[in-house]
């Protein structure tokens, strides 16, 4: 949800609260030019200041905001070309499975204070299972 909100204003930690120094989602959603994502946050995590890291970090589309929505609000969103950024199922799968963006999530890395960051409660593997499921099943929206 840090990556996904409804607003322009990136989230950080597991109380999702406003990023620091007061980033702002800015131009292509990577921050303005003093400010850019890719100042702080590179390819990869880095372990000397505990700044989050992977290929092409930034914020998720303004069309994407999922922050406040629904899982069937969420999954409506995702397969919606229109928001998605014309993306096909094959293209969603591949962004969700194989993105190392995406995939950050099971690698987080420390915070600031050294402490590791909390993981997704699923494997990496169940994620990814569950995506291809969910696809190859048509994308039906939950009811609940």
């Amino acid at each position: 949800m840090n990556c996904h909100p409804n607003d322009n204003i990136p989230k950080q930690g597991n109380d999702r609260h406003p990023h620091y120094f007061g980033m702002a989602r800015g131009e292509d959603d990577k921050g303005f030019q003093a400010t850019n994502c890719n100042t702080c946050h590179n390819s990869e995590n880095n372990t000397y200041s505990g700044v989050p890291g992977a290929p092409h970090w930034s914020l998720a589309p303004a069309r994407m905001g999922w922050e406040g929505l629904t899982r069937s609000q969420i999954a409506e969103r995702l397969i919606d070309k229109n928001a998605n950024g014309q993306r096909s199922f094959d293209e969603l799968v591949k962004h969700m499975t194989e993105d190392d963006l995406v995939l950050w999530a099971w690698t987080p890395g420390i915070d600031a204070n050294g402490q590791e960051r909390e993981i997704p409660p699923v494997s990496k593997e169940e994620f990814k299972n569950a995506v291809e499921y969910w696809f190859d099943n048509g994308a039906v929206i939950p009811t609940k």
